[in-house]
């Protein structure tokens, strides 16, 4: 499941309102336990999904990760949206098995984008597991686009660079 929330304002008044969400929702906010140190070695799926995606991921705690911003800004009440604010597309990967990896995200699409983003993916056989708007007065008009797949490195990259060969990228 996923929350997602926006404010304006005071800085502390929107912590304050956004813990009190947390708590309602029951979300753990105690410490968090820190990750066993991982492998400093990174498994031969990084170097098959950099070079299929044309990209450098980020390589952290087993995950790899990345944020790709597209060609033009996402605006909201006159602001531009960074990449780090979900105005970027966001792919991980994981092994998931021997010779596997399973990929999950959030594609940032607009209208014209949507149907051949969820065609490419779905002709990798790539999973689309929800579509919705996450804003309400952005420029452009923007929607998010989740996906799940396992399978090989080679397959499931190629699936997700065509995807995003559909979208307006940098």
């Amino acid at each position: 499941m996923y929350m997602h929330y926006m404010g304006h304002g005071n800085s502390v008044e929107i912590a304050k309102s956004l813990r009190s969400a947390l708590a309602e929702s029951k979300t753990p906010l105690g410490p968090v336990e820190a990750p066993a140190p991982a492998a400093t070695e990174k498994p031969a799926f990084v170097h098959t999904i950099n070079t299929t995606l044309k990209a450098q991921g980020n390589w952290a705690g087993g995950v790899l990760s990345f944020n790709i911003p597209r060609a033009e800004p996402v605006m909201e009440d006159g602001m531009a949206l960074t990449p780090a604010q979900g105005a970027a597309e966001a792919i991980n990967f994981q092994e998931a098995g021997p010779d596997k990896v399973a990929t999950t995200g959030d594609f940032v699409l607009t209208a014209d984008e949507a149907n051949p983003v969820i065609s490419a993916l779905l002709a990798h056989n790539i999973q689309v597991t929800g579509l919705h708007s996450h804003l309400l007065t952005e420029q452009p008009r923007v929607f998010f686009m989740h996906f799940w797949a396992a399978g090989s490195a080679d397959s499931v990259a190629k699936g997700i660079r065509a995807a995003l060969d559909k979208v307006h990228l940098k």
